[in-house]
């Protein structure tokens, strides 16, 4: 596995950074892609749904790993 790749988003007014493997950053894109969304609407959209006990970086890895077992 590769590094962490650290991506900046700006999400319900504000600019995070997000820190995942490049294999999820694919994963991620190809999941927005097939959604006809960009990345920024997919991290937004999962920042938006996930539980305040959840990290958003968990909250996308989760979201990619389901992805593949659908």
């Amino acid at each position: 596995m590769s590094g962490l790749i650290k991506r900046s988003f700006s999400l319900a007014g504000h600019r995070t950074s997000v820190a995942l493997e490049e294999e999820f950053w694919a994963a991620l894109l190809r999941l927005a892609q097939a959604r006809g969304q960009s990345l920024s609407a997919l991290v937004a959209a999962t920042d938006a749904g996930r539980g305040p006990d959840r990290p958003l970086a968990s909250a996308l890895r989760v979201m990619a790993l389901e992805s593949f077992a659908k």
